[in-house]
This record gives structure tokens, C-alpha cells and sequence, in this order.
């Protein structure tokens, strides 16, 4: 459990501001900063709102179980108002809010991740609902497993209740569980201070190029379902990588003192790529070789051990690899669209391309490459960025949009935006006919041909050397006859 959390007092009054001057009976939103395991705390930087759906609906609404009114009530003010909001049930679109949370934690780096929800709405409605907190619950479940915590034996997360009349703070700890009880839920401590601007920055540009093995066992596996699993086989590699921070190699677990930022270059053994060693030559058909670079940001508190930045930076490459994956997945799933039933119109109409993702290795006929989003940055809090993904066709005016809707960001300069990564990394299938394993090329009818005129060629060759060495013999044998004569006659 979580023993303390420690909201960020400059963020979260601005929070409580924007909430009381909204007008708004009801809001539920992310709760953004960090779970430490190490100090057994909760860090807290920012809460941000879930944006109305694709209908325009807010996430959450009170609503009153009585449903009707009478014109007596109507004409009692403002008092019965707040009696009926006193009485009122929370509604919560919790496979919203779930899909609000997959996206924006996309958006954070090493350090900070989506730790639970908050919720705005009148102490009494709070307390008094029963229906209420188990809305509340099963969306916290709901944001985990939608934006998981990749953190050993972390699955707690945080609700907090920011009530109104009267107005105050209240946090939980939440133990996440197949079944989520009220008992599942624990208060903790809640205090507001420095909490951002006191965070200490690292960045690793992290180049690496991957070989994935096709082999016959594969045959049915698509690019991204080869890729996915290759990833996860490189982040358990990655995981064990030694690192320098600043030039120094990192060996106690020390707090990291110095200010500035600190600059980290990751250490991996030379050794075989732990797939392709599991496979001899003749099942390897070919090869899926990815290669790119990753920039990549992380934050850590200042009493948190250097090697947590570490961990965080490791699994921020792992976390944005899968995120530009889980994107060209995402949009493929789109480029496919609905299916023509019928009609010669649309069975004359030229169907889409199969995306390259989709696309079967063991199949492929054609030289082909996919070309992931590139990583771009943009200034947050107090100094601290965030990030999104630029697909090619795409312009830094698509990022400005995702920070507004998704971050409840103010329109950012696009000349602020740092775009690190001169080229996206890039996933090319190689050498699967021309250069494969031994024994298993599949040569085209032009490489047949070129066989066959190449085996005649060699033995017209093979002929002509013999011949060549037969009347060699037969020279130097008249030869050696003739000289054995010629001693013989002068005895």
C-alpha cells in the first residue's frame, strides 16, 4: 500500500481553480506522476480532465434517481439544488475514461505514468453512494489496464476526491484485484509541496538494430505480430544492460546529487541475438532486420536512487517502440475499413493494399519496409516534456491537437516542439530468397535458367581441361620414349 502521496502544490491549485470556476457539478479525469516502490510514495504532478466523447457527452454526470421534479421544487432556489445534488448518482463512462488514460500514456516518458483518477463532486454524493465508489473502483481497474504500471509488484493506484461544499482533498490507495471490494481501498496521506520542480532529468539516445529470424514454424506470422514478440525479447536484454551516467560507469545505488541534465548511454553485452541462436541454418528462412534510434527522457525524484532513472529510462524505449507499433496496428486497422457486400459497382472497386504490417513474411514476394512514427518532444511543467509521434504524412500541427485534447494543454508554438530523432526507425524484411539459410532458397524462373546455361557452361569447361591433360601425358610420354632411346644408342 501506499503510505504517502505528495501532490504538486503549484499544479494542483491550479486544478482546484479551474475546477470551482467551471460550473461543473460532476468531473472525472487522470491522475498523472508516480508510484515509488523504493520510498513506499506517491508522487502527484498534474490531474488532467477526460475530454467529452466522440458524441460530445462528458465523461461523468449526476444524475438524479428520482428523475422528476416537481414545479414546487423548481420554485425553492438554489437550496433544493443542492439537496438534489446531495441525492444524486454518479455516472461514470469508465471505457472512455480507460481509452483517454491508453492514449495519454503514450504521451508521458520515463518517470511519470498514469497512477489512478480523480473525481470532482459534492462530499456528500461521495460518501453516501454505494453505486458511486463502485463507478469509481471499477474505472480505476479499468485505467490500469489500460495504461499498465510496468513496475514489480505494483498494482496499486491512486483515487482522489476533490470534494465541494465544503472543499477539501482526500486520497486512496487502491489494491487492483480480479475482485474490487471496498475493502480493496485504503486511506493515505495526502500533502501538497515541491514536488516538479525539484525532479532531476536524464535523456539516452539509444541506437540499436534487431535481427528477427522467419522461420517455417513462423510461416503464418504477420510483420507486427514478429515484431511484437521481438521487442518483448529485446527488453528483457535491455533490462540487463549496464549504463554511464555522464561518462561514469553506474555501480551503487546512490541519489543522483548533481543538477543539470544528465546524459546516459546504455551498455548491452555483444552477444547473438538470444532468437536467432535458438534456430539452426536450414529453419531460418530470412530475416526481419529493425533498426532506428530512440530518444529518451526520464525524471526522477531526488532521494529515488540513480538506478531507478536507469529502469525508467529502459522501460521508456521499450514503452515507445511498443507505442509506435501499437499505432501503425491502430492505423491499419483503419486503412482496411468496411467490407462491399454486393452490387458490380463495388466489386469493380480497386481494393486497398494489405498494410505492410499485415503483411506475411514467409509470402512475401516483394521488397518492401515500414517506416515507424518518429518521436517528437514538447515542453510540459516547470521544465519537464512530454512527448507524442509523428507519422510521415504527418505535420507538427497534428501533435498541437493531441495536446490540447488529450493533455488539456494550451496551444503550443510549433518551434518549441524538439524533434531529436533525425530518422524514424525502420523495419525491413531481408535476404528471403536471394541470400537464405542453405537449403532452403526458392529460386525464381530466371535464377533456374541462369542455373541450368551455368551447369552446361561448367561441364563443356570440365571437358576441354581433360582433354587438355590427356594430350599433355601422351607429349611427355613420346617424349620421355624418345630420350630413353637416344641414351641407349650412345651406350
Amino acid at each position: 500500500m501506499v503510505k504517502a502521496v505528495v501532490g504538486d502544490e503549484t499544479q494542483l491549485n491550479l486544478a482546484e481553480e479551474r475546477l470551482s470556476q467551471s460550473g461543473l457539478t460532476s468531473q472525472v479525469g487522470l491522475v498523472i506522476g508516480k508510484l515509488s516502490s523504493i520510498l513506499d510514495r506517491g508522487f502527484v504532478y498534474d490531474l488532467v480532465p477526460t475530454p467529452p466523447n466522440d458524441a460530445g457527452e462528458p465523461a461523468s454526470s449526476l444524475i438524479d434517481p428520482t428523475a422528476a421534479t416537481s414545479k414546487d421544487d423548481k420554485k425553492k432556489g438554489s437550496k433544493s439544488k443542492l439537496q438534489a445534488v446531495d441525492s444524486s448518482t454518479l455516472v461514470i463512462d469508465s471505457d472512455w475514461v480507460a481509452e483517454h488514460a491508453r492514449q495519454v500514456s503514450r504521451m508521458l516518458v520515463g518517470g511519470i505514468k498514469v497512477v489512478g483518477i480523480y473525481v470532482w463532486i459534492i462530499d456528500t454524493a461521495f460518501k453516501n453512494s454505494t453505486i458511486t465508489l463502485g463507478q469509481l473502483l471499477q474505472t480505476v481497474k479499468e485505467v490500469a489496464e489500460a495504461a499498465p504500471i510496468q513496475e514489480t509488484d505494483w498494482d496499486k493506484r491512486l483515487l482522489i476526491h476533490i470534494g465541494y461544499s465544503p472543499r477539501r482533498w482526500t486520497c486512496r490507495s487502491c489494491v487492483l484485484s480480479s475482485n474490487i471490494t471496498s475493502n480493496s481501498i485504503r486511506p493515505c496521506d495526502f500533502k501538497m509541496g515541491r514536488v516538479i520542480n525539484s525532479l532531476q532529468k536524464f535523456r539516452c539516445m539509444y541506437n540499436f538494430k534487431l535481427s528477427f529470424p522467419i522461420c517455417q514454424e513462423s510461416s503464418t506470422l504477420t510483420m507486427s505480430t514478429i515484431l511484437r514478440h521481438g521487442i518483448s525479447a529485446h527488453a528483457k536484454e535491455l533490462r540487463g544492460a549496464s549504463a554511464l551516467i555522464d561518462g561514469n560507469l553506474v555501480v551503487n545505488e546512490e541519489p543522483c546529487v548533481t543538477e543539470g541534465l544528465h546524459e546516459v548511454e546504455l551498455l548491452l553485452p555483444y552477444m547473438k541475438h538470444a532468437q536467432a541462436e535458438a534456430y539452426s541454418q536450414r529453419d531460418v528462412l530470412g530475416l526481419l532486420v529493425f533498426s532506428g534510434s530512440v530518444c529518451s527522457f526520464a525524471y526522477l525524484n531526488s532521494k529515488e536512487p540513480v538506478s531507478q532513472a536507469l529502469a525508467d529510462i529502459k522501460d521508456d524505449i521499450i514503452r515507445s517502440l511498443e507505442s509506435r507499433l501499437d499505432l501503425i496496428c491502430d492505423e491499419a486497422d483503419e486503412d482496411l475499413g468496411p467490407v462491399h457486400d454486393g452490387g458490380k459497382e463495388a466489386s469493380q472497386e480497386k481494393l486497398p493494399e494489405k498494410p505492410v504490417s499485415r503483411l506475411v513474411p514467409f509470402l512475401l514476394r516483394k521488397t518492401c519496409s515500414l517506416e515507424f512514427p518518429r518521436r517528437v518532444f514538447i515542453p510540459w511543467l516547470a521544465g519537464t516534456l512530454i512527448c507524442d509521434y509523428l507519422q510521415p504524412s504527418e505535420a507538427l500541427e497534428v501533435v498541437k491537437d493531441h495536446c490540447v485534447e488529450l493533455m488539456s494543454m494550451s496551444p503550443t508554438d510549433a518551434s518549441v516542439i524538439l524533434q531529436p530523432e533525425a530518422e524514424a526507425p525502420l523495419l525491413v524484411p531481408e535476404s528471403f530468397w536471394d541470400v537464405a539459410a542453405p537449403g532452403h532458397t526458392v529460386p525464381s524462373s530466371s535464377e533456374k535458367n541462369r542455373k541450368v546455361d551455368t551447369s552446361v557452361v561448367s561441364s563443356k569447361e570440365s571437358i576441354t581441361s581433360m582433354n587438355l591433360y590427356i594430350f599433355a601425358a601422351v607429349f611427355f610420354l613420346i617424349l620421355s620414349i624418345l630420350v630413353g632411346f637416344m641414351l641407349v644408342k650412345k651406350s
